[in-house]
């Protein structure tokens, strides 16, 4: 099902999303298939959206989807920045949430995602770039 996209100013998105817990799987999955309709929905519309996180829909848990060549879906995802991966970029970030509004930042130029998948087992993913950017919008969205 298609889910309004919370905007700028709404102040459930400055809340702190809860952690998913196993039990919660049947309506994670649920939440999942609205956060790819809402997406593709908004792609359609825009032309541009590459991930979503669930408090954007007003769904206050930490579920971060994303849809590039494939749908991936973050559940309880931390992200780490080692010394390592101390260099940045500057970029304009772009938002569904306020979706006529660039904004210059800077983010780290490579990260990695420890998370759960759907079948509730650790995963984790090294990101580079534009992936690291992307899924470091979506995690401040989380908290």
């Amino acid at each position: 099902m298609v889910r309004k996209i919370l905007l700028l100013g709404n102040t459930q998105l400055y809340e702190v999303s809860e952690e998913i817990k196993e039990s919660e799987l049947e309506y994670i999955k649920e939440v999942v298939g609205d956060l790819h309709d809402t997406i593709t929905d908004f792609r359609n519309k825009n032309n541009w959206g590459r991930a979503i996180a669930a408090p954007q829909i007003g769904v206050k848990k930490k579920l971060i989807y994303m849809l590039i060549d494939k749908p991936v879906v973050f559940i309880n995802p931390v992200m780490e920045f080692g010394e390592d991966n101390a260099e940045q970029m500057e970029v304009l970030d772009d938002c569904m949430s306020f979706p006529n509004l660039l904004v210059k930042l800077w983010r780290h130029k490579k990260s990695k995602i420890y998370y759960k998948d759907l079948d509730f087992k650790d995963c984790e993913m090294e990101l580079d770039e534009d992936l690291s950017e992307l899924l470091q919008h979506e995690y401040d969205h989380l908290d």
